[in-house]
């Protein structure tokens, strides 16, 4: 990265408390040359400008951080895509445990080609639905945070990854600026799957000044069994 965008980064994730060091700067550099190599053959980004790719993908997968309990080991990302949040979250807390998951074999390939360049630990890679992965006893409720950047609704988003967050854990959705209608249509899924939402945060994002929110979840109760529903029906009939 040029040395413009190294400050740039510095600097915003200062906004968000994160102090990043000279080392940790040299794997979002890797990571950035990784993504645009394989973007070349395989679509994981339309954002390919390196200070973009700082502002709206480094930075803004770090601006969930302040809301991590002090506690937080474990973290699964799920439809993860190219990484976002969860690598910039994991170069930044070299010892926290995290998985990521996609559904597409392809990204799980280009993750393991980061991860192999350098030298992650305690990261898992899953290529396989939310659906399926959390009815399994390795996934169901261990995780301290899940998070979501996706494009899905809250109720959908809910239902894919509560299942995973233990009971007293956290689940962060990343969202745009418009969300009102979002959150009370997935209020009652939230209560539904064991979850209540403790705090929605907004914000600009650093020298962008485009808004966000973040929506916390708190995982109250244990998910019943029958959820999450099958394959596609989530998002086919979202829970009201």
């Amino acid at each position: 990265m040029t040395h413009d965008n190294i400050e740039l980064l510095k600097t915003g994730a200062s906004f968000f408390g994160v102090t990043v060091t000279d080392d940790q700067v040299v794997l979002f550099d890797k990571y950035h040359r990784k993504l645009m190599e394989w973007n070349k053959k395989m679509n994981l980004t339309a954002i390919t400008d390196e200070r973009d790719v700082v502002i709206k993908h480094f930075l803004d997968s770090l601006s969930v951080l302040p809301f991590f309990p002090d506690d937080t080991m474990s973290l699964v990302d799920v439809g993860t895509g190219a990484g976002f949040p969860g690598i910039p979250i994991k170069i930044v807390n070299k010892e926290m445990s995290v998985t990521l998951i996609d559904s597409l074999e392809k990204r799980i390939r280009f993750l393991d080609d980061v991860f192999k360049e350098n030298s992650f630990e305690k990261i898992q890679l899953i290529h396989g639905r939310a659906e399926e992965l959390s009815r399994r006893c390795a996934h169901r409720e261990c995780y301290d945070m899940g998070i979501a950047r996706a494009v899905a609704s809250l109720s959908v988003l809910s239902e894919y990854i509560l299942p995973f967050v233990r009971k007293g854990g956290f689940f962060i959705s990343m969202k745009g600026s418009d969300i009102q209608k979002e959150l009370s249509e997935a209020e009652s899924a939230i209560y539904i799957l064991g979850g209540k939402i403790k705090k929605v945060h907004s914000f600009m994002l650093p020298v962008e000044n485009s808004k966000r929110n973040i929506i916390l979840i708190e995982k109250v109760r244990q998910t019943p069994t029958e959820y999450p529903r099958k394959s596609g029906k989530p998002t086919k009939s979202p829970l009201r």
